[in-house]
């Protein structure tokens, strides 16, 4: 399907971004659907990648469906809350459906959310909300799931702390976890929108790795010796993720410091992991490993926990 159109929701972020480039790399035209308040240097950055920009509200339905007149497939790489992954994506999907696009990529891009009941996390309940909308609709849909994105281990995710040369561990310290970088996300996500054959659900991951290896990679990849630290199970977790929520604010943010215990806490958990995997799909993606994300923190001399998002 080199050629075709694919209408990108949410290019203007990060992950978005690296689809939208990924997308024109392998000879697809992209339409970016772009909230008239973007940055202008945003907007600039994606006409330089040669992707055409369509300014819209992202909550009128005329204006997402005609701008979504033509394309192959819709993709959704939009963040946010409920009024963005329940209300602007079912207004999008709609828009799809009345252009008669055959083909929709919701933003998920997380852990399989399906193996956990409602309320164990609140992002992800808020995507399977989404798709109760989406089983239903008359188009054929691919979830793409990447279990936890690699480049959050070197600050974002609380998982290792550099500081202490320590790998915080909940629960069984060999439970691996699925880690897949931005960019090959955003590699397997363009491959898949220009893939007309695409099932319901594609998994991928471009590490799995366990607490305890995650330290030896770590300790190899500093040269100073990193050690497990279990300050509890995952039942002690729990316990502090509800006094976190009940005490702190953070309900109308997107990323809260217990939503990222949340997450962490399923992939421990082991319900969360990836199988079978569909790496092979698309041989052309040479994966990057969690080795190849710390190295690559560690040359280019930033210090590890401080990356800016």
């Amino acid at each position: 399907m080199q050629g075709s159109t694919i209408v990108l929701a949410g290019a203007s972020g990060n992950l978005g971004g690296r689809i939208a480039r990924a997308l024109r790399d392998r000879g697809a035209s992209v339409r970016a659907l772009v909230r008239h308040e973007t940055p202008r240097e945003k907007l600039e950055r994606l006409r330089e990648l040669g992707v055409t920009v369509a300014s819209v509200d992202l909550r009128d339905a005329a204006q997402v469906t005609g701008a979504c007149a033509g394309a192959a497939c819709v993709v959704s790489a939009l963040q946010g809350l409920r009024d963005v992954i329940v209300d602007v994506q079912t207004i999008l999907l709609e828009a799809a459906i009345k252009a008669e696009v055959p083909r929709f990529i919701p933003s998920d891009y997380s852990i399989d959310f399906t193996k956990f009941p409602p309320g164990e996390n609140r992002n992800l309940d808020l995507r399977r909300d989404f798709h109760r909308r989406l089983d239903q609709a008359a188009i054929a849909a691919t979830t793409i799931y990447n279990g936890a994105f690699a480049d959050m281990l070197t600050g974002q995710m609380p998982l290792i702390l550099f500081q202490l040369h320590r790998v915080l561990c909940w629960g069984n310290a060999d439970q691996r976890m699925d880690f897949t970088t931005m960019e090959d996300t955003a590699a397997f996500t363009a491959s898949a929108a220009l893939d007309s054959s695409t099932p319901r659900f594609l998994r991928i991951a471009g590490d799995e790795l366990s607490a305890r290896e995650l330290a030896v990679v770590a300790s190899e990849v500093t040269g100073k010796k990193f050690r497990l630290l279990r300050p509890g199970g995952l039942g002690t977790l729990g316990a502090l993720i509800k006094v976190a929520r009940a005490f702190a604010s953070g309900e109308k943010e997107l990323y809260p410091a217990w939503q990222g215990m949340q997450y962490m806490r399923n992939m421990f958990d082991g319900r969360a992991k990836l199988e079978p995997l569909d790496n092979d799909r698309y041989p052309a993606i040479h994966w990057a490993t969690a080795r190849d994300v710390l190295s690559a923190c560690s040359r280019s001399g930033q210090k590890a926990g401080k990356r800016s998002r």
